[in-house]
């Protein structure tokens, strides 16, 4: 068994830190580098790669809505070619830092609401994989099982990476509980490391009103701006290594 432990990082804006990233980054195997439409700046963006770069972590792009405001998590009315316009922007910028830095970025994972309306939306979803193809055509896309964008992504020639999440709750259908539902996002250790083990090892995870899903992953996500993101990281890393699970990325740094 084998798994890539990734999480949403670089977060901060100027003089705003948000999340636990060098903590997060002596656990995972891969991070989602925020590339500044919903958070992060070109400092930042840097300094996170740097990071990256000296523990051996993969990085990838994490490209959003423009929306600082909300953090990205606002659905907004952007046509599918001005979202393809917006990701190759962003995906461009950090493959640029990367390679100031000596590196290189693998993989690309949008961020928030356009994330999750990419789920359903095959527009959008062909849009985020056009705009990746363009860039890069061995980059790998992460999407939820069984989503649109990662059709998409096959469609258009790409590498994809079917991802799951440790601390969400899941609806029946498969689609992450809405933030701003009680109970959407999971904070106690224990909990999130079962989650994590049935998410790996039996491919299944429970939803919010009891029904069992059957989700194969190859990708696992950990919040990196929720409360006790570092602590969760460090109980999930070990975890998944004592159950006799290798933790890997993807595609190496």
């Amino acid at each position: 068994m084998r798994i890539d432990l990734n999480s949403d990082i670089g977060e901060s804006f100027g003089p705003y830190s948000v999340g636990h990233d060098d903590a997060i980054l002596d656990s995972v195997t891969s991070v989602n580098v925020a590339c500044g439409f919903h958070a992060g700046d070109p400092s930042v963006m840097r300094r996170t790669v740097r990071k990256a770069l000296a523990r051996g972590v993969a990085i990838g792009a994490h490209p959003g809505f423009p929306d600082l405001q909300g953090f990205g998590r606002r659905a907004m009315a952007m046509s599918p070619a001005e979202v393809e316009d917006a990701v190759l922007y962003q995906v461009a910028a950090l493959i640029g830092v990367a390679a100031a830095e000596g590196g290189r970025v693998t993989h690309v994972k949008a961020h928030g609401a356009l994330y999750n309306m990419a789920v359903s939306d095959p527009s959008l979803a062909g849009a985020i994989a056009s705009a990746v193809r363009a860039l890069d055509p061995n980059l790998v896309l992460f999407g939820l099982p069984g989503s649109c964008l990662l059709a998409a992504g096959c469609a258009a020639g790409l590498r994809v990476a079917a991802e799951g999440f440790a601390d969400r709750a899941y609806e029946a259908d498969g689609s992450l509980t809405p933030r701003s539902r009680d109970g959407a996002v999971l904070h106690e250790p224990s909990v999130v490391l079962m989650r994590a083990l049935d998410l790996v090892r039996a491919g299944r995870v429970e939803a919010t009103d009891g029904s069992v899903l059957s989700l194969a992953i190859q990708t696992l996500c950990l919040h990196g701006d929720s409360i006790g993101a570092a602590e969760l990281a460090a109980v999930l890393r070990r975890g998944l290594e004592a159950h006799g699970v290798r933790v890997a990325a993807l595609v190496a740094a």
